[in-house]
């Protein structure tokens, strides 16, 4: 009779722990995930704000921002600045900064310039994990901000591999350059 009722406990055990350790590792994961990934994590509008000292940016149309409407690799995003403002000893581009709108850290690079520069030029790549916006955050010697954006569609994502467009749309494109040759 002792043997039964031990086998019995043994199985109730068994369940039991079969039960409370997956839950207790999704528990887990899912903490991993809910908190921030790294001590850089800041979402776009906490960098404008640390940026701008809280004082924002106008939009502007000197600022020239090229990047590629759709890219292929995330991983590696051509972008270039240019800036439409004189680079004079008192009047004079001080800083551009990248930033994009869906990473977990907005900030992608921050170049800080002098008149000595004799243009306000930054051309880098940049990791974008998924489809989103880009946008060119200047900074003038008066302090003031100026800014534009422009959306990239990102095909595969830098910061890991997944398809951010969707099956439909990929599907059809297959098949109209199938069509056509």
């Amino acid at each position: 009779m002792e043997r039964r009722k031990f086998i019995q406990s043994m199985f109730v055990t068994s369940a039991v722990v079969a039960m409370a350790v997956p839950s207790t590792l999704l528990a887990e994961e899912a903490k991993k995930k809910a908190t921030p990934k790294g001590p850089n994590d800041m979402s776009f509008e906490e960098a404008v704000k640390t940026i701008t000292d809280g004082k924002g940016a106008k939009e502007s149309e000197k600022i020239e921002l090229k990047v590629p409407e759709i890219a292929e690799n995330g991983a590696v995003v051509p972008v270039k600045v240019n800036v439409d403002h004189p680079m004079e000893e008192k009047n004079y581009v001080k800083a551009i900064h990248v930033l994009n709108k869906g990473n977990s850290n907005a900030r992608c690079a921050d170049v800080m310039l002098t008149p000595a520069n004799a243009k306000g030029y930054f051309a880098t790549r940049v990791k974008l994990s998924k489809t989103q916006e880009v946008v060119a955050l200047v900074e003038l010697s008066d302090g003031t901000f100026i800014q534009t954006a422009k959306s990239v569609k990102v095909t595969i994502g830098g910061c890991g591999w997944f398809i951010s467009y969707d099956f439909n749309e990929a599907v059809g494109s297959i098949l109209s350059n199938s069509k056509n040759n």
